[in-house]
């Protein structure tokens, strides 16, 4: 590979595939560096908004994603208070409609399987599994690599690094050391249930919120319908860093209990094949960005609260805007890097804000969440749906 139009990702989760793909697509040249030694399945169910869908289709991805997608109705929005719906947010033809792409679910190994599909096929994309990135030497005409592939070390010499590591980012740690995500006091629990189990209506194609005091509830179909994918989210101090573990039924169904839940809300609780439960961390806000030519993106810059339904679309975007910036300045990426972070970082940081402040308006208890059914039942679907117009109409 040519030194000069070549670019190191580390990781390749959502981020990093989607960023060799736009990178690939402007002529550079991409070594994707995974430490796992295979892709496996992980994580549940993505909600992928029209600001990005619309990115993964212009890179030729939709073939291989809506046969697998569900394009759910609406969003119905439920107080656990007496279990009736309060708000109906349009998505479906009227979202397509509005903002020119679709809102669709996916289970992440499908979006996963997808990317990988289209990286390998693709002669400038080099990825390489069981490849640990270790280490980065900054030179005046681009940088060192290290990699770790078992016992040996391999050092690739590029124009620039792009660390798309997650969360626990490796890349972030030895870069920008001050910049460590923090514990949220929020608990994710996240399963799965057999749709085919659930009463008619109950698996309807739409997502479905339930608001609670301390507490709300996410239901969603997903892998063409048959499973519904489920994430209740609770306040509490366990916060081991980490990807997931098992969680307790028997914990989680005491969140969720009579008479402070709906019975819709707890046989969906119940009937959950097995639960596994992340603490949630986050980043300080306005993330951390660039220093020469390395850069972040995704969880490794700006990890958020899931309460906006866009930490995948953050990612999928900082991947169209990286590249986009590195094809303007091909050969200045220290250069590129801080126009890129000029352009996500406010943009960003909103979307940290208003994941936060949706949490604790899903969670509000006592008198005020009266107050609060009462805005969403009086706004109705399409003025609520209207209030994301910043966010799902967004183009690269």
């Amino acid at each position: 590979m040519a030194i000069s139009r070549t670019i190191v990702v580390a990781g390749a989760g959502i981020g990093g595939l989607t960023a060799a793909l736009a990178l690939a697509a402007r002529g550079f040249r991409v070594i994707v560096m995974e430490r796992a030694e295979r892709l496996e399945e992980a994580g549940a169910g993505l909600q992928l908004s029209p600001n990005a869908s619309r990115i993964l289709i212009e890179l030729g991805l939709e073939p291989l994603l809506a046969r697998r997608a569900i394009t759910p109705e609406s969003i119905s929005i439920m107080t656990a208070r007496t279990g009736k719906e309060i708000g109906r947010i349009p998505l479906g033809e009227a979202a397509t409609f509005r903002y020119g792409a679709p809102y669709w679910i996916i289970h992440r190994a499908d979006l996963q399987a997808a990317l990988v599909t289209k990286v390998k096929s693709h002669p400038d994309i080099d990825l390489r599994l069981g490849a640990q990135y270790e280490d980065v030497a900054v030179y005046p005409k681009g940088v060192t690599v290290v990699q770790r592939s078992g016992v040996d070390r391999v050092q690739e010499p590029v124009l620039a690094l792009i660390g798309a590591d997650g969360v626990w980012s490796s890349v972030r740690h030895q870069v920008f050391p001050e910049a460590q995500p923090q514990f949220t006091g929020s608990i994710a629990w996240r399963g799965t249930v057999d749709a085919a189990q659930l009463p008619r209506g109950f698996n309807a194609q739409r997502v479905q919120l339930w608001m609670g005091t301390n507490a709300h509830l996410v239901a969603y179909p997903m892998s063409g319908g048959k499973r519904i994918n489920v994430v209740a989210v609770v306040s509490g101090e366990w916060n081991r860093p980490g990807w997931s573990e098992p969680g307790d039924v028997v914990e989680i169904a005491g969140h969720f209990s009579a008479p402070h839940w709906p019975i819709a809300a707890r046989m969906m609780i119940g009937a959950v094949d097995s639960w596994r439960k992340w603490a949630l961390f986050a980043m300080p806000d306005g993330g951390a960005w660039n220093k020469g030519p390395i850069a972040l993106l995704g969880d490794a810059s700006h990890a958020m609260l899931p309460f906006a339904a866009q930490g995948a679309g953050m990612t999928i975007e900082d991947a169209a805007v990286i590249a986009k910036c590195l094809e303007s300045l091909p050969t200045n990426p220290a250069a590129a890097f801080a126009q890129y972070a000029a352009q996500r970082a406010q943009r960003v940081t909103r979307v940290q804000r208003t994941a936060r402040k949706n949490g604790q308006t899903y969670h509000l208890g006592g008198p005020v969440r009266f107050a609060r059914d009462q805005v969403i039942r009086l706004l109705g679907g399409s003025r609520l749906l209207s209030r994301q117009d910043w966010i799902y109409d967004w183009h690269p």
